[in-house]
């Protein structure tokens, strides 16, 4: 089921999400629900709070944007209750959007390298390391379970430039090609 996604402005994306239990007896399909979601609205990432639920529950998948040279190779995995342990690497800068923030992009300086430990669905323990796009992708969503946004990590000189894009999403004044929840109704 391909639910809406919750636009800048709505609280549950600035809380920092709860943890997951084993006993949580929705998880498999509200994991599908959400590749489903995040497919329709063309992303490579989705984070529950995204769609409402103050979870510690993201997904993943830069397979889709893997090219013929597999410069790179991509991933496709939930993560769940995740922590990351380390972030190291030189500080790179890349352009970057959200599913929450249509029509708004702008660089976010990250490191390079991501260290963390998640489980996956069926609550097997994992550590692991990543780099490049994958890295930067993780800990993007990553900030969504913590409840941080890009937006917060952009230059001072932007966020003012942005500041009415900003308040025009929270009242739903954005055109997209899915579904969203605005934080004001019309």
């Amino acid at each position: 089921m391909i639910l809406p996604i919750y636009a800048y402005g709505q609280a549950v994306l600035k809380k920092v999400a709860k943890d997951i239990d084993q006993e949580f007896e929705e998880l498999n399909t509200l994991i599908e629900n959400m590749w489903e979601t995040m497919y329709n609205a063309k992303g490579i990432g989705l984070a529950a709070p995204q769609i409402g639920k103050s979870l510690r529950l993201f997904l993943v998948d830069t397979k889709q944007i893997e090219d013929d040279e597999k410069e790179f190779e991509g991933i496709k995995r939930a993560f769940i209750n995740a922590q990351i342990i380390k972030e190291e690497g030189n500080e790179e800068s890349f352009e970057e959007g959200c599913l929450s923030i249509p029509d708004i992009r702008g660089d976010v300086n990250r490191p390079s390298i991501v260290h963390i430990k998640y489980m996956d669905e069926a609550f097997n323990e994992h550590e692991e390391v990543f780099e490049g796009i994958n890295a930067r992708v993780i800990q993007h969503e990553y900030d969504h379970i913590e409840g941080k946004l890009f937006t917060e990590k952009l230059l001072p000189l932007r966020k003012r430039l942005i500041k009415r894009k900003l308040e025009n999403i929270k009242k739903g004044k954005v055109h997209v090609d899915y579904r969203m929840r605005f934080a004001i109704k019309k």
